[in-house]
C-alpha cells in the first residue's frame, strides 16, 4: 500500500510537473525513473533511502552518467 502511494506520487510528478521544468538530471535513468525502479525492486523503505541518496548526488558538481538501481 505504501509502495503504491509513493509510486503514484512519482508518476504524478512525471506527468504533470516534470514536462514544465527544464531537464536538469545529470544521470541516466533520470532520478524519477530511478526512484520508480528502486521502489519496485526494494520496496518503500530501501527504495526511499536509495532515492534520497541519488537526489543528493544530483547536483552541478557531480559528473552524473549511467547509474542504474543495483
Amino acid at each position: 500500500m505504501l509502495n503504491r502511494t509513493f509510486i503514484g506520487l512519482i508518476v504524478l510528478y512525471q506527468r504533470f510537473i516534470s514536462p514544465f521544468k527544464a531537464s536538469s538530471c545529470r544521470f541516466y535513468p533520470t532520478c524519477s525513473h530511478y526512484s520508480l525502479q528502486a521502489l519496485e525492486k526494494y520496496g518503500p523503505i530501501k527504495g526511499i533511502w536509495l532515492t534520497a541518496a541519488r537526489i543528493l548526488r544530483c547536483h552541478p558538481f557531480h559528473p552524473g552518467g549511467y547509474d542504474p538501481v543495483k
